[in-house]
């Protein structure tokens, strides 16, 4: 038999699977990412929630301490609102739209102003009083007890509450930067909301600066978000990071001064090569580098430094490489979730590109020179991966493609929904549909779990929740990155 190009193509796909996703549609990919924050809304739901297997939520919540902490969003597939993680994530989606809300078609950037007011309306409940900060709902040992919709949750919402002088930087930090983010953000669609959020941030702010320390490290809080969310690496980070977004928000020299004066006490120059929901060094260093880059304010040389230093890690061909990929290409990091890793970094690279480029600037890695072109073709490797260029041929975003995963650790997703079952699901009821092998009845579009092994290994397991578990900040850089490659689909 005479064997034709098709039946070569095939023959090859067959064996690599990988190789099938070749080409990627970006902007479905974007839709669907900015669509999964509807799966994770708390409190009333609008008439246009558009994943309609949600129902209304946690109505309740903040009663108990005589306040409305109704809203926000749920960190992963669990029914508690740590707001550490959701003031990261908050940050994350406001820093995507400031970065690349000019590539999203116009109904997405809507779509992603809509996804970030979700949790800051939340936020700005949570710092309403006075020297005081509400820092999670919900009691996560019971709630984790339980496999239950959000919609049936009767474990108990308890308030978390931190008041002056009890130190909360690292919560109160990344709220402010979270709200100082999302101000500009909002800036030319909705500029009294945009003041709003500012003027608030600017009052967090002072106190995480006034009160300094750890939230978990409150006798009264520590039970509650330990080990969930702990600050395992310290506060300091929070707050340059919060003072870094106020500077960019509000230009106020008082918090370049800031940046200037506190870097070294509060640990910029330690180099730390990680960014994520407890470590913002990676993030805060390439951040402060555009002001070094475009308004020569070698005052923050440092910063710019130790950015330079973290790309130069990402490359192979550098004596100062160092970050972990799988075989299949995809930057590794030992530890759950590890998309978010692939997603954050991405998300530093391509925004790094950016600035390099704005500024006709290299990286100098010593013996050799890296371009914004390479840190892009980096980027986009992690997320052709994620989208199904990988030894699997698995999209690791639900919905995207036809192969992805279909039991995901998800409470919402994995039970029958109100609209199907409106009878109660109690606590335990919900453990044969855990313990089930069938595909999770709901589809949560757009969700990005925590990702293959070391080893590129992924079996569609719901009990494997550090792999087959969405979290908020693993999507919400990835709404930023899938944004410029929207506009920039093929690099050069």
């Amino acid at each position: 038999m005479k064997l034709n190009y098709t039946h070569f193509l095939l023959l090859l796909l067959c064996q690599f699977p990988f190789l099938a996703a070749s080409y990627h549609d970006y902007a479905d990919a974007l839709s669907k990412s900015i669509l999964f924050f509807e799966g994770q809304r708390s409190g009333y739901l609008p008439p246009d929630q558009r994943l309609t297997w949600r129902g209304h939520s946690g109505l309740g919540d903040g009663w108990t301490a005589a306040v409305d902490l109704t809203g926000g969003y749920y960190d992963a597939g669990d029914n508690v609102k740590f707001n550490f993680p959701m003031a990261f994530t908050t940050t994350m989606l406001a820093w995507s739209v400031v970065e690349f809300g000019e590539y999203m078609p116009a109904a997405e950037l809507r779509n992603a102003l809509v996804a970030i007011r979700w949790s800051t309306d939340y936020l700005l409940k949570t710092v309403s009083q006075p020297n005081r900060i509400f820092v999670q709902v919900g009691d996560p040992i019971s709630d984790h007890n339980c496999w239950e919709r959000p919609e049936d949750m009767d474990t108990a919402r308890t308030v978390y509450t931190i008041d002056a002088p009890n130190p909360a930087s690292d919560v109160a930090g990344e709220t402010a930067a979270a709200l100082a983010a999302s101000s500009i953000a909002f800036r030319s669609s909705d500029p009294g909301y945009a003041e709003t959020l500012l003027r608030t941030s600017t009052r967090v702010f002072k106190y995480a600066d006034s009160y300094r320390g750890a939230y978990s490290d409150n006798s009264n809080i520590r039970n509650g978000v330990c080990p969930f969310y702990c600050d395992f690496d310290g506060y300091q980070d929070e707050l340059l990071w919060g003072a870094a977004w106020l500077r960019r928000a509000s230009q106020d020299d008082s918090y370049l001064n800031y940046l200037q004066d506190n870097g070294k006490t509060l640990g910029a120059d330690d180099n730390i090569n990680e960014f994520g929901w407890d470590n913002k060094h990676a993030g805060l260093n390439v951040l402060v580098s555009k002001e070094v880059m475009e308004s020569n304010k070698y005052s923050l040389q440092s910063y710019r430094a130790s950015a330079d230093s973290f790309m130069c890690t990402l490359i192979p061909e550098t004596s100062s490489y160092h970050i972990e990929f799988t075989p299949g290409g995809l930057i590794y990091r030992p530890g759950g979730s590890n998309l978010q890793h692939a997603t954050t970094i991405s998300f530093l690279l391509l925004v790094y590109a950016n600035y390099l480029q704005k500024s006709s600037q290299t990286v100098n890695c010593g013996e050799i020179i890296i371009t914004p072109s390479k840190l892009r073709q980096i980027a986009q490797r992690q997320v052709n991966y994620i989208l199904g260029e990988n030894p699997k041929g698995m999209s690791y975003m639900i919905g995207y493609s036809n192969l992805y995963p279909r039991r995901i650790h998800h409470r919402g997703s994995s039970l029958p929904s109100t609209k199907n079952h409106p009878q109660f699901i109690a606590c335990k009821e919900g453990s044969i549909y855990f313990n089930s092998s069938d595909p999770n009845p709901n589809v949560l579009v757009g969700a990005v779990v925590g990702g293959p092994g070391e080893d590129d290994a992924y079996e569609d397991d719901r009990a494997d929740f550090r792999k087959s578990e969405p979290t908020t900040y693993i999507n919400a850089p990835f709404v930023g990155v899938l944004a410029y490659f929207v506009a920039n689909p093929n690099l050069r």
